[in-house]
């Protein structure tokens, strides 16, 4: 990670700040040349690894992403060890994310950690805020799935195909809808069924 620690501590401050800075325009354009060199490399290539573990800020043991990976940065997403992403993760990362271990996340997700004020004269002279996205451990994120500025999701917790996440998720939990509502807590039902009516095999 090359980005100076003076344009990680403006994007990662509390507040409005204004992204015209000449130092952040530079950072920027080293990591988004870095995006498109991860997502060239060919299935099993090493270079993915290591070009991974300079574009993000942690990208831990066996984390595996489908190309193409889209980012505003990189330097601000953590993943943690074993986590997946299916294509076309986004992530809107000026802000911190934090992916935790083992967790898995369909195709199509959208972390937006960034918004702009509705006061149009500040939109016009690019300000912005941001707000850390707090993802925990073996979380379940389902298909198109987008997550907005601040949120946190415990550990465990599933979040169904198309959900709009606006608020915290409780862990162990499963939450859907737009905006995500949590539905129920994961509970003895689901150690005997995988989907449905179908049932886990006794040999598993």
């Amino acid at each position: 990670m090359t980005v100076p620690q003076r344009v990680l501590d403006l994007m990662h401050s509390p507040g409005i700040y204004f992204c015209d800075d000449p130092e952040m325009e530079a950072a920027q354009k080293e990591q988004l040349n870095l995006l498109y060199d991860f997502n060239a490399t060919r299935p099993g290539d090493p270079k993915r690894r290591e070009i991974g573990e300079r574009l993000f800020a942690e990208y831990g043991e066996g984390v595996y992403l489908e190309p193409p990976v889209h980012a505003n940065w990189g330097c601000s997403t953590h993943f943690g060890a074993h986590s997946y992403a299916n294509f076309n993760l986004t992530l809107v990362d000026d802000g911190e994310i934090f992916i935790g271990e083992y967790t898995m996340i369909g195709p199509n997700v959208t972390l937006v950690t960034t918004g702009h004020p509705i006061r149009p004269d500040l939109r016009e002279r690019v300000a912005q805020f941001s707000e850390p996205i707090h993802i925990g451990r073996n979380v379940w994120i389902g298909a198109n799935v987008t997550v907005l500025p601040g949120v946190t999701i415990g550990d465990n917790a599933v979040i169904g195909a198309c959900s709009l996440v606006t608020k915290d998720v409780p862990a162990n939990s499963v939450a859907v809808g737009a905006p995500a509502r949590v539905i129920r807590e994961i509970n003895e039902h689901d150690r005997e069924y995988y989907w449905r009516d179908r049932r886990i095999p006794d040999d598993i």
